[in-house]
């Protein structure tokens, strides 16, 4: 399913829906952040995706991490709390969700990297190399957060 992201745009469409999703920073033991590039808008992105049914919020972030890359991890802490109205996210179905997302920090603790259905690339990426690459504004805010290593988490 195609998306496309919205933001602060007065054109935008009107949100109708809100899910709750979750995503992850990680990094390796030499500092280079886990990224996807994502199927559905060719944008660079930590991994994540939407809570399930029966499931916590960290084993929603974790399930998604292993889903879109390989990679096993444990959440370690809580980054920020993303929830822009001004953000919106319009999918080919008619769906227009309204941004809320909760970005965890976490540790990798084994896998390998392999792309899924939802992530055409998988890397671990230096933090100066985040500049060069296509990356959606909201996305980059949680990376910035992560990497000033917050005392607490952001919200919105």
């Amino acid at each position: 399913m195609a998306r496309i992201d919205y933001l602060d745009d007065p054109n935008a469409p009107a949100a109708n829906s809100v899910a709750i999703a979750v995503s992850a920073f990680a990094q390796d033991d030499q500092g280079r952040i886990l990224m996807i590039r994502r199927t559905d808008n060719d944008y660079y992105a930590v991994p994540g995706g939407q809570l399930e049914l029966g499931e916590t919020l960290a084993q929603a972030a974790v399930r998604e991490v292993d889903e879109e890359t390989g990679i096993e991890i444990e959440v370690t802490g809580v980054i920020g709390l993303y929830s822009n109205p001004r953000h919106v996210i319009a999918y080919d179905d008619g769906e227009v969700r309204q941004e809320f997302s909760i970005c965890f920090r976490a540790r990798p603790i084994g896998g390998e990297l392999r792309t899924s259905s939802e992530s055409k690339e998988v890397h671990w990426v230096e933090p100066e190399l985040l500049a060069g690459l296509n990356i959606h504004p909201s996305i980059r805010l949680r990376l910035q957060h992560a990497l000033e290593n917050r005392p607490e988490p952001f919200y919105t």
